[in-house]
C-alpha cells in the first residue's frame, strides 16, 4: 500500500516491529536499531509490547523522516 493512500479500514492503529519494518522495507533489526538512536518516533508500550502510532510514523515520513532526538 503506497503511504500517501488512506490506510484500509481494517488496517492496524498500532504497528509492531516486524509491521513496521514491512512499511519502511528494512530489517527488523534496523527499526531497533533506529529506536535506540532515536531516530524514529517513540513508541507506546502496552504491557510489554512496543508498538508506533500508524499515524505518526506516517507523518514521520511526509516530513521526510527527520530524527526525532
Amino acid at each position: 500500500m503506497p503511504i500517501d493512500a488512506p490506510p484500509a479500514d481494517d488496517a492496524p492503529l498500532l504497528l509492531t516491529a516486524d509491521a513496521l519494518a514491512r512499511l519502511l522495507a528494512v530489517s527488523k533489526l534496523s527499526i531497533w536499531r533506529w529506536r535506540s538512536a532515536g531516530k524514529l518516533p517513540t513508541p507506546v508500550r502496552i504491557g510489554g509490547a512496543v508498538r508506533w502510532k500508524r499515524a505518526e510514523i506516517e507523518s514521520w515520513i511526509d516530513a521526510g523522516c527527520p530524527s526525532c532526538r
